[in-house]
């Protein structure tokens, strides 16, 4: 399998079954995304350095603008698109087989999840996966420690509240909190 073939796979939103070959590319290619992130969280980099780490992890080149606080995790990397001016704060882990696009001017606070599997329900479907792409849309703020589950759509300009879990899409314009997320207030543009 090739990467091409794998993301393309990924991005149509079909199981993928527990020891297939599409699971078992998952596994190696997360392998390359440890040793890259390896090299990230463990020593001191320049900014500039960083867009270059990052875009060697994600295969796309990185806006000069992105800034990132590591360490950072992903276990795939390939599946991550980011837009321009992203701040990625220190401890967030981005699980992208399913695919997650960052639009732009987006803050993402510490400790931050972004999770695009969902396992199967049955316990002899449990390891078998179905991905769903996240998407973030521009002007978007997350606050630290807030999971953000597979499939899920965050509208321009919304803030997601620090802790908060988000299972549902979040309309434009509205500050979501709580578990699950819940709109609390709409904001002004």
């Amino acid at each position: 399998m090739k990467l091409e073939e794998f993301l393309e796979y990924m991005n149509s939103g079909r199981e993928v079954i527990a020891d297939s070959d599409v699971h078992k590319y998952m596994h190696r290619i997360a392998q390359k995304a440890i040793q890259i992130t390896t090299v990230l969280n463990n020593s001191y980099h320049t900014p500039k350095e960083i867009c270059g780490i990052m875009s060697r992890l994600t295969g796309k080149v990185v806006d000069e603008s992105f800034c990132l606080f590591p360490p950072f995790y992903t276990d795939c990397g390939k599946n991550i698109t980011i837009g321009k001016n992203v701040f990625i704060n220190a401890g967030c882990c981005f699980q992208d087989q399913g695919g997650i696009v960052i639009g732009d001017d987006v803050l993402i606070g510490h400790n931050v999840v972004l999770a695009t599997l969902k396992h199967g329900l049955p316990p002899n479907k449990r390891k078998n996966l179905t991905p769903a792409r996240i998407n973030i849309g521009n002007n978007v703020w997350i606050g630290s420690n807030a999971t953000i589950l597979a499939g899920i759509t965050i509208g321009n300009n919304s803030i997601i509240a620090a802790g908060a879990l988000v299972s549902k899409d979040v309309l434009e314009n509205v500050v979501v909190a709580g578990v699950p997320a819940k709109i609390i207030k709409n904001i002004d543009v």
